[in-house]
This record gives C-alpha cells, structure tokens and sequence, in this order.
C-alpha cells in the first residue's frame, strides 16, 4: 500500500460559517454579480416635511379641480356627496403617503455599485454599477432649499431613467456626488 500524499483522497471542502452581520458589499448574482437587497441608509428625516408640503400642495389643488369640476358639471352628474368624498381621500392620502414613503426609501453607494429602494405604493429597487454611470447630478428644488436639503440622480444609460436620492442633507449630498463621481472616474468603464 502506498502512502503517497498525491495518492491520498482530498477532503471536500468545507462550507463557510454563516454569519450573523450584514454584509455591506454587494452579494454576487448569477449573472451580473449583484444581488436586489435594501440598502442601508435612510434619507434625512427632513424627507418627511418636504413630502408634506408636495402632499398638501397637491390636496389644495385637487380639492379646487373638483370643486370647479363639481359646481360646472349639472347636479344629475354629480351626487353631492362625491366632490365632498374626493377631497377626504385627497387629505387622508396626503397625511398617510410621507411616512409611508420615508419607511420605504433608502440607498446606499458601495465600492462597486449605487442601491436604492423607492416608491410607497409598489417598491422598486435598482442597482446601477459604477462603471455605468455616466453623469452625477446635485438638484435642490425651492422645498429643498428652505430644508437644506438636495437631491443627487446618477443617471447610466439604462431605459429605466437616473437613479435619485431624494431629500439628503444638503452636506452628503455634495459629499456623495463628489465620491460617486471620484469613484466612476477610478473605475472606468465605458458608461454604458
């Protein structure tokens, strides 16, 4: 018998321990080597007053289009109760959708790629590797002005449009947007 370490059967390879921490890099997909996760950071807490404004700014106008609609339309089109009943949905809806959303929406930039989550009814999340991006953008609306907050969009050239970060603090997102675009210049790519 021969006592050859070449001869000798290998061990299988052992599985690794799970971990308990999260992992803040990307896992690897099947195909593109990034994995549909939440991302880690929420947007600053300013987000929810700026979304209450937007909210109650639509209300205001929806409640005159249908009172306008309401006493311009004959009364066998419109049951009286209906404008009244329109306007209530209008103001629950505007005191329900800003902490909803602010619940729902997050990002997070990682050394490979930008994450974010969105929306309040139906979510969406999406990825954008670095070396896709082709432009970082800082925007402040006149909201966003007065609560010292900015938003950054990463636009690539996916069909589905820029990714956007709304209501961040105005300091992270000058910092952000200088660090995205350090970090697609670093990695190259040819941006789309």
């Amino acid at each position: 018998m021969s006592t050859d370490p070449a001869s000798a059967p290998t061990p299988p390879p052992r599985s690794p321990e799970p971990s308990t921490e999260p992992s803040t890099e990307p896992s690897p997909g099947p195909s593109t080597g990034y994995v549909l996760r939440e991302p880690a950071h929420r947007l600053h807490r300013r987000a929810v007053l700026a979304w209450y404004l937007g909210e109650a700014g639509a209300a205001v106008l929806g409640a005159a289009v249908v009172l306008v609609a309401a006493w311009l339309l004959p009364d066998r089109f419109v049951p009286d109760w209906l404008p009244w009943a329109l306007i209530a949905l209008d103001v629950v809806a505007a005191a329900v959708v800003p902490p909803w959303r602010y619940r729902v929406h997050r990002w997070e930039v990682t050394d490979t790629a930008v994450y974010t989550q969105t929306g309040w009814w139906t979510r969406e999340r999406r990825i954008a590797p670095l070396s896709r991006v082709q432009t970082v953008d800082l925007e402040q609306g006149l909201v966003d002005r007065l609560l010292g907050l900015a938003e950054v969009r990463v636009t690539t050239a996916s069909a589905a449009g820029a990714l956007r970060i709304p209501a961040l603090d105005r300091a992270t997102a000058e910092r952000l947007a200088q660090d995205l675009t350090r970090a697609a210049e670093a990695i190259g790519g040819d941006g789309t």
